[in-house]
């Protein structure tokens, strides 16, 4: 049976291994693929396993054998999995696998934004403490974290994940989901007036697309911590870009942005207070060995006749 990985590098740059994935049949493995190889390059196989590489409908007419659809994600939004169902196509994701890594990723852009440990240790490799007349120096306001209000919009497995962690720091934590009930939920409303930090934690739909526009902004605190670990799309860039410049918004870190990978006129690059980093915060060693064990499990049991993850249903 023909295995097909359309673009396997940035699950697997090398520290991983397919093997287990190659004793289930006849594997070959693609780093990138442009679309005018998606259709040769799937060529008959009926098991395909994709990243970022969108299958459309129209691939799936080209391609009558295709029986089964692997997302190297959680995100399936790259698959027409109306047309997938339709056709009896399994499409099956990986839930979960990133969970602890985003959560971790979240503190660290928000420890980052309280110490600054980057610039001020790039300031002593520059010779600026050698320099110094006094025992210590600091460019930016140290911040604790302890008594602090962090409000988490979307209170799922990370934004769980993330809330144990920020109590672990002492703080205090609000959450809104739409189902949400009881402490510690609270209402979107709320949340940005009580919350000192706010993280995002939500799946981009159309209802929410630019959520964090001037308006949400303006509901917030003065001085407010911005976070965000889901979609950039999540974020009106150039609403934010405004209010970090103003002040309103004390500093802001994201790890996506509206387009992937970032254009060069993005209103976010250039400012002091807003840390961005390229979409890893999934990405460590161990979330990545997760997404590969059950990226191959989710294959051995379609084989076997008991698909799991199928989100085609």
């Amino acid at each position: 049976m023909k295995i097909v990985v359309l673009d396997g590098y940035v699950e697997n740059p090398g520290d991983l291994s397919w093997d287990p994935l190659a004793s289930l049949g006849e594997l070959t493995v693609h780093e990138y693929t442009a679309p005018e190889d998606i259709l040769p390059r799937i060529g008959d196989a009926p098991i395909l396993l994709t990243n970022k590489t969108p299958i459309t409908a129209a691939t799936m007419d080209a391609c009558p054998q295709l029986k089964y659809i692997g997302v190297l994600a959680t995100g399936f939004n790259v698959i027409d999995v109306a047309a997938a169902k339709a056709r009896g196509i399994v499409v099956a994701n990986v839930p979960s696998y990133g969970t602890q890594a985003v959560a971790q990723f979240v503190m660290a852009q928000l420890l980052e934004i309280c110490h600054r440990i980057g610039h001020h240790n790039t300031a002593v490799q520059q010779g600026r403490w050698t320099a110094c007349r006094d025992f210590a120096f600091w460019d930016y306001p140290l911040m604790e974290l302890a008594g602090k209000t962090i409000g988490i919009v979307g209170y799922g497995r990370i934004g769980q994940a993330t809330a144990e962690l920020a109590r672990a720091f002492g703080m205090k934590v609000l959450a809104y989901s739409r189902h949400g009930r009881g402490e510690p939920y609270v209402t979107l409303e709320e949340l940005y007036e009580k919350s000192d930090i706010v993280s995002l934690h939500c799946p981009l739909t159309p209802d929410n697309a630019g959520m964090i526009d001037r308006h949400a902004i303006a509901k917030m605190k003065d001085g407010v911590i911005l976070l965000n670990t889901a979609r950039g799309g999540l974020i009106n860039e150039a609403d934010l870009r405004e209010a970090l410049l103003s002040g309103k918004v004390y500093a802001a870190a994201s790890d996506v942005v509206s387009t992937e990978p970032i254009k060069a006129d993005n209103p976010l690059l250039g400012l002091d207070n807003m840390i961005i980093t390229p979409h890893i915060a999934w990405a460590s060693h161990e979330a990545r060995q997760r997404l590969m064990d059950t990226a191959i499990d989710n294959v051995r049991q379609f084989i076997a006749g008991m698909p799991v993850n199928n989100v085609a249903v």
